[in-house]
């Protein structure tokens, strides 16, 4: 029995931040498909790169990615809520209510205390 290794105790990754990194990854991986597939504008792309850097960046537990995971999922939510109201498109309810929950999850203090 080795008892004098010791692990770093340094802040540890939520399981609901490991959870919105791979829905945003999702995202962008759907984003690409649809961009490939002629389904969406090229414009797309641009909001792709911002998922993948704000997964990458709050799976690293940075600050800039917190902030950048709550900047997306918020416009994720105004997107879904303005294409439900606006083009009455049901399933949009799906993922209005997905990053709601995850934007009220970031905004607990216990997330916000894991990130540098």
């Amino acid at each position: 029995m080795n008892d004098s290794i010791q692990k770093p105790q340094g802040p540890r990754l939520l399981p609901g931040m490991a959870v919105i990194a791979l829905w945003m990854l999702t995202l962008c991986f759907i984003g690409i498909l649809g961009v490939i597939s002629h389904h969406l504008p090229p414009a797309v792309l641009i909001m792709c790169v911002f998922f993948a850097v704000a997964a990458q960046g709050l799976l690293k537990l940075r600050r800039w990615g917190w902030a950048l995971a709550l900047a997306t999922c918020f416009l994720s939510l105004c997107y879904g809520s303005y294409m439900f109201f606006r083009f009455h498109q049901g399933p949009m309810i799906v993922m209005m209510a997905v990053n709601l929950i995850f934007f009220l999850y970031l905004v607990r203090p216990e997330v916000i205390e894991r990130v540098k």
